[in-house]
């Protein structure tokens, strides 16, 4: 039974020094600046408290990456009278409709729309209001997706913009037919969990001898997909995809992700010579808002047998419905705070069912892991059935700071047991890494100034 009044919402601006061990490093930029060298992995952290007698509250997160944060609390803060003082149950009683309030606010709407900074607020307000309708039902998020009709889950998308790909009929005959075989299905994905693949080892800013030992160790541990980060040096490339290709074997799964580093002529002809190292996808070749030329890259790339993968920075379903048109992507990346909370992602595995296309998520990040494990095992339960070509990112990173943490077993996604969405972080964690006035800041700080 969903009960209370939202009486409070809080956000914090949450900052981890990643960049001072070279984690996150990526191709990003062009010549100038040369990549994402310096990314400190940052959440904008948002609580909503009810004024039921359970004393639950929600938790929701953004995922950005350290300057910037500041500008996603402020926008969180301005969203913030759409939901004070609001009954939960009118909220998730309506979701389509307070959906689609929060996106079409008459002066916020003007620096999105549903895109960009105010769209990532709105992911975090949204991701604390699952948190706490999944927890006052008692049940971990996928849970809750999974157990509800078809037709109450049809109700919380927004279909507008989307209806000349994926109607409503169509989304509640797929969630129908998503019916058949669930239970087995469930029971599949809590005894072997979801398959993942590791981006842990190979970021641009290690040296070879970090990323040799951490591929040995993830081999150890039972990894069989791995990827790389290429594009800022096609020499530099090649010796770190032949030691990588080299080091895991012939056998097992190699992806490459070039964060947006090309032109479009430049990702066809840099991936001709990556061929040799048998990628199975070509990640964010270009700009992600360039449907056409991911179709071209895409278009290329066939006779390769490399695929395109890109989403994680796609600002909306809008942008993911024209990937699927013109057939612009072979794989499809979620991103559990990028777009508009489960809501919005829901919409975008409905058309990527529709499409035949499999849904791979992106995750790492602060949090990110934590979130998208639910939206990918209900998917597979619910929409997919299928984990044919499909496989689940995962970063081994700053995990310890989640109260309810993933759990990876022979390099599979468990499902979460504990109510709610994952997102609720150690309060001890939060409190010394709050920017600017945290303790692992003001200390920081302080040596900066020294």
């Amino acid at each position: 039974m969903v009960r209370g009044r939202i009486s409070r919402l809080s956000v914090r601006d949450v900052r981890f020094p990643t960049s001072l061990g070279g984690h996150g490093s990526d191709a990003m930029g062009g010549a100038f600046p040369l990549q994402h060298t310096d990314p400190d992995y940052s959440a904008a952290y948002v609580v909503l408290e009810t004024d039921a007698e359970d004393g639950l509250k929600g938790y929701g997160i953004t995922f950005t990456l350290g300057k910037g944060t500041e500008v996603v609390v402020c926008a969180v803060n301005a969203l913030a009278p759409h939901l004070l003082n609001k009954d939960l149950g009118d909220i998730v009683g309506d979701f389509r409709g307070f959906y689609r309030q929060l996106t079409s606010d008459g002066q916020l709407r003007w620096i999105g729309p549903e895109k960009g900074v105010v769209h990532l607020a709105t992911a975090a307000v949204l991701n604390a209001v699952w948190d706490l309708w999944a927890k006052q039902e008692g049940k971990p998020l996928w849970k809750l997706l999974v157990d509800m009709d078809p037709r109450k889950l049809v109700s919380c998308l927004d279909f507008r913009y989307i209806t000349d790909v994926l109607t409503e009929e169509e989304a509640y005959e797929i969630l129908r037919k998503g019916q058949v075989g669930k239970k087995e299905r469930e029971e599949q994905m809590l005894a072997h969990g979801y398959p993942a693949y590791t981006t842990s080892c190979a970021w641009l800013g290690y040296s070879d001898a970090t990323l040799k030992q951490l591929c040995s160790k993830a081999l150890e541990d039972g990894w069989t997909r791995f990827k790389v980060k290429v594009g800022a040096d096609l020499q530099d490339d090649i010796r770190r995809c032949r030691l990588i290709r080299n080091m895991i074997g012939p056998e097992k799964t190699l992806m490459m992700d070039a964060n947006q580093r090309w032109d479009v002529p430049e990702a066809v002809e840099w991936m001709a010579k990556l061929a040799e190292f048998k990628p199975l996808w070509i990640e964010e070749p270009t700009s992600p808002d360039d449907i056409l030329g991911h179709a071209t890259i895409s278009k290329a790339l066939v006779p390769l047998g490399i695929g395109v993968a890109t989403g994680e920075q796609c600002h909306n379903r809008v942008i993911f419905k024209q990937l699927l048109q013109a057939k612009a992507l072979q794989f499809l990346q979620i991103d559990s705070c990028r777009l508009g909370s489960v809501n919005e992602n829901l919409s975008v595995l409905l058309m990527a069912k529709k499409f035949d296309i499999p849904v791979c998520p992106h995750a790492g990040g602060v949090g990110l892991c934590e979130l998208v494990q639910h939206l990918i095992i209900f998917d597979f339960i619910s929409v997919s059935a299928s984990l044919k070509d499909r496989m689940c990112e995962y970063v081994d990173h700053l995990h310890e700071h989640f109260k309810y943490p993933v759990i990876i077993k022979k390099a599979s996604y468990m499902p979460p047991k504990d109510a709610g969405y994952s997102t609720e972080m150690k309060e001890e964690s939060v409190k010394k890494h709050q920017y600017p006035d945290g303790e692992v800041w003001e200390k920081l700080l302080a040596a900066q100034v020294n």
